[in-house]
């Protein structure tokens, strides 16, 4: 049996690179699979992508900073599932600045979408999941939650406060039947990540993965997946790093 199956999974910037890349993987162990985020032409693709191996997905639109459009996602999941077994808070944005040369502009987009946007998927998901009474939960931090590096100060800080929602929401619901865990992945190949890669800073910075390359995101999902299955049910409140060992140094 599929790890998975008649399970139903959301799955937050699943447009692209590491979200849509678990979504399909969600699809492939037997979940229904909602991806969600602003840009509908790449979430549609996604959809596509999960029909064209056989799955089930539908494309909500949503923008994870607004909370009327977080609370209409779970409300459209519910009417059109009953339910909802797994998230994966996945939508992030990056910049890189000093921090004597950010902005204030930039300071809000990363919160807003980082920290904010997980806030808010975090309250109407377990919302949910309390009625039911179970759920799994995996936010996307990074190892840039654990250690810091220049200059990328305002994404490193967000993804350090979504370690802290993790262990809180953990917490909270740990005698509900519901999980919430999160992965850090080091550098992995995505659209994201890729215009950082020409700079030199960056590039010494993936050279201190000691498997000497960047991770794929397939193998962010394959642990997302595990997660979230039944096989991980003793595991709450625990962050999971993907990281070629860059946090064994």
């Amino acid at each position: 049996m599929k790890a998975l199956q008649n399970k139903v999974a959301l799955v937050t910037g699943g447009n692209s690179g590491i979200g849509r890349t678990t979504a399909i993987a969600f699809a492939k162990e037997g979940a229904k699979v909602i991806v969600a985020s602003r840009r509908e032409k790449e979430g549609e693709k996604t959809i596509k992508l999960i029909e064209e191996i056989g799955g089930e997905g539908k494309f909500i639109p949503t923008d994870v900073t607004q909370e009327k459009s977080v609370k209409t996602l779970i409300e459209e999941i519910v009417k059109l599932y009953g339910k909802l077994d797994c998230a994966f808070n996945n939508a992030g944005v990056a910049v890189g600045n000093l921090i004597t040369e950010e902005t204030e502009e930039n300071y809000d987009k990363v919160f807003n979408v980082n920290v904010k946007g997980v806030f808010m998927c975090l309250k109407y998901e377990l919302s949910q999941m309390l009625k039911q009474g179970e759920g799994s939960i995996v936010n996307c931090a990074s190892i840039l939650g654990l250690v810091g590096l220049s200059p990328v100060s305002l994404y490193s800080a967000s993804k350090h406060a979504v370690l802290g929602l993790t262990k809180t929401a953990a917490l909270e619901v740990a005698k509900s039947n519901i999980r919430v865990n999160s992965v850090s992945p080091g550098v992995i190949k995505t659209e994201m990540a890729e215009p950082f890669f020409e700079i030199p800073f960056f590039q010494k910075f993936i050279d201190k993965h000691p498997m000497g390359r960047v991770g794929t995101p397939e193998e962010v999902a394959n642990a997302v997946v595990f997660i979230c299955s039944d096989k991980a049910s003793f595991m709450t409140g625990e962050n999971i790093v993907i990281d070629g060992g860059f946090m064994a140094q």
